[in-house]
């Protein structure tokens, strides 16, 4: 049983070995920058069109060529990439040949030691996407989401029951019989006395009569 256990652990590592060793036989090692090598590129895109036309997996390696009197490669974080930032990198190569194994997946900053160099792009981003047997690219984990600010504003309060207002006599229905105008008293002014002129006339006139009958 002991013999048995022994060959069963020989075989498993035989087959770890030759899995070792098969995928070192299919690992390919990218020259960046093709034959001019690690430099200052000829234009904006160059690095990144160069990375974009490859495909990148766990167990392949970039290889950096440059002077090392004049230049190096430094592994960088994001923010580090975007600003050109030479005072900490993660690593730093000054070798002048520089191999450099890609061990995960994910994103691989690379920037030139000379700031300068950096400023006119030269610098590289390359993207591991899966490992040789085909695994898929191992994402970072999402960023939580912000907590939901609390809101500034108070609870608006219970809307307070309006007074109700006295409800509005019901129409009145049925026909209407409208009251009768109150007639206007009339006044009759009584007929006034014949004035003192007038008795005087009449009696000049009778005396006149009067005297006229004694004369004749």
């Amino acid at each position: 049983m002991v013999r048995d256990l022994k060959n069963m652990t020989l075989r498993g590592f035989g087959l770890v070995c030759l899995f070792m060793i098969v995928s070192k036989a299919y690992a390919r090692e990218f020259a960046v920058g093709g034959a001019k090598g690690w430099t200052v590129p000829s234009g904006s895109q160059v690095y990144s069109q160069w990375a974009e036309q490859s495909r990148f997996q766990i167990g392949d390696s970039l290889l950096f060529v440059y002077q090392p009197n004049q230049d190096s490669v430094l592994q960088v974080t994001r923010d580090a990439y975007d600003s050109c930032n030479t005072d900490a990198p993660t690593a730093k190569f000054a070798d002048g040949k520089t191999s450099f194994a890609l061990t995960h997946s994910g994103p691989y900053y690379f920037i030139s030691g000379n700031k300068d160099n950096c400023k006119k792009n030269e610098k590289l981003v390359v993207i591991v996407m899966a490992d040789r047997n085909g695994n898929t690219t191992t994402s970072s984990p999402p960023l939580p989401s912000p907590a939901p600010a609390p809101s500034s504003l108070p609870p608006s309060p219970a809307l307070a029951p309006s007074a109700e207002s006295p409800p509005s006599p019901p129409p009145m229905t049925g026909p209407f019989e409208t009251p009768a105008p109150t007639p206007t008293p009339t006044h009759e002014t009584p007929n006034s006395a014949a004035s003192p002129s007038s008795s005087f006339v009449a009696a000049l006139l009778v005396a006149a009569f009067a005297s006229t009958l004694f004369l004749h």
